[in-house]
């Protein structure tokens, strides 16, 4: 169950709480939110769909989890609309059915639900049950990172920066990551501490770029890590520390970022901060260059070879 999800499942918990529910009554007896959502309370629907999507207290079921969704969706519910468009979007548990996930995305999203605006986003970006329209995409991602939607912010940084379906206005991508990252958005950390450490639409602060690097590594977003490694390897807005670089390195290694794998290998050769090992450098090397970065794959045959 993702994140969001369960904010949804939160959020559904708390209105049927306040309707009169007693916590052990809404969270607690699925046979109760059963009776209810037969009796036509969708909210009690969607959380126990919700149940059987994460298999909390129930044998996971996603088939089951779709049919609740779809009852409280097309009982007007947008709750059960917005994660319906999901499971169909990014085919959990049902076959990818991308008009579905249109569909419901967009009862979702007309509520005023932002995760169904982030859906629409997605389809409009990557043409996916609908033509590819940036300009689309970008107002529908406005439209969920305004509703709260983190990843919507971030998204809509990403196309400010780039000057996708929207004119190029790193200020204002800026400001959006910052959203992102207020919102525990990693990603969004990562990308503004970029911004911080090049002096693009912000002020250039090597000091703030680290901070922001770690908040998105401590955020398992791999990037970070990797960039926060490059700042320790050189010492740019920290104290040097080959062994902390070694550390992230690593994290961002198996977090599948090719160039880390690659700086890696580079230390281990080198034994910078870490006891030298060519058999180690050989590992990362390659692991590099099946991650597809060119220079691991050159490092990797140079050591091979003996030709470095």
């Amino acid at each position: 169950m993702t994140l969001r999800s369960l904010l949804h499942a939160l959020i559904v918990l708390g209105v049927l709480i306040a309707g009169g529910w007693s916590p052990s009554e809404a969270a607690d007896n699925p046979q109760q939110l059963k009776f209810a959502c037969e009796q036509g309370a969708t909210l009690s629907c969607v959380i126990l769909g919700m149940r059987y999507y994460s298999g909390e207290g129930v044998k996971q079921d996603y088939l089951e989890a779709e049919t609740l969704f779809r009852k409280a969706c097309d009982g007007g519910d947008v709750f059960g609309c917005s994660p319906l468009g999901e499971m169909y979007l990014t085919g959990t548990g049902v076959k990818i059915n991308s008009d579905e996930a249109v569909k419901s995305s967009k009862k979702a999203c007309d509520g005023r639900w932002a995760d169904g605006c982030f859906n629409l986003g997605v389809m409009y970006d990557k043409g996916r049950g609908v033509k590819q329209d940036a300009v689309q995409a970008a107002a529908f991602f406005g439209k969920a990172c305004y509703g709260g939607r983190a990843g919507g912010c971030f998204n809509l940084g990403v196309m400010y920066q780039e000057g996708r379906g929207v004119k190029q206005d790193v200020v204002q991508a800026a400001d959006l990551y910052k959203k992102a990252c207020d919102g525990q958005h990693a990603a969004g950390c990562s990308n503004l501490g970029g911004m911080h450490a090049k002096g693009a639409g912000v002020k250039q602060d090597d000091v703030q770029a680290v901070g922001l690097y770690k908040k998105a590594c401590d955020g398992v977003e791999p990037i970070g890590c990797f960039n926060l490694g490059n700042r320790y390897r050189d010492g740019i807005g920290v104290k040097q520390d080959s062994v902390q670089a070694i550390k992230l390195f690593r994290q961002a290694c198996e977090g599948r970022v090719a160039q880390s794998c690659a700086n890696l290998g580079l230390m281990y050769e080198r034994g910078t901060g870490v006891k030298q090992d060519n058999n180690e450098a050989l590992k990362y090397y390659r692991k590099g260059c099946d991650l597809k970065e060119q220079k691991a794959c050159e490092y990797y045959t140079g050591l091979k070879t003996g030709r470095r």
